[in-house]
């Protein structure tokens, strides 16, 4: 499955984050791959962040992550330049957005 989701960067923390994420730590890939998320693409327009994550169950995936120590580890690193996650309805979450269309599906068909 693919979802996409919604964060913003934190006034003044986008040299930080981008730093962070040149490359993520080993034990946090070893654990993605472990629980099925494939792959992981992040852009940037000013602070707000698009994710696209390509997973197996993302619901599963975020269950798994609840008590990894690497994620753990990775969220107290990256939290000080997150200012919130977006959910389907505007407020703070971790919820896929909505997807309305996509050309390869309407190609495909």
């Amino acid at each position: 499955m693919r979802i996409a989701l919604h964060s913003e960067i934190r006034e003044g923390g986008i040299d930080g984050y981008r730093m962070n994420h040149a490359r993520i730590p080993d034990d946090l890939a070893a654990s993605f791959a472990r629980i099925g998320i494939h792959d992981w693409t992040i852009w940037r327009s000013g602070r707000r962040l698009f994710h696209v994550v390509d997973c197996a169950d993302w619901d599963a995936a975020l269950a798994a992550l609840a008590d990894d120590p690497a994620d753990h580890a990775w969220q107290a690193r990256i939290g000080p330049f997150v200012e919130l996650f977006r959910d389907t309805d505007g407020g703070e979450g971790l919820a896929p957005l909505e997807r309305v269309w996509d050309l390869r599906a309407q190609v495909d068909d």
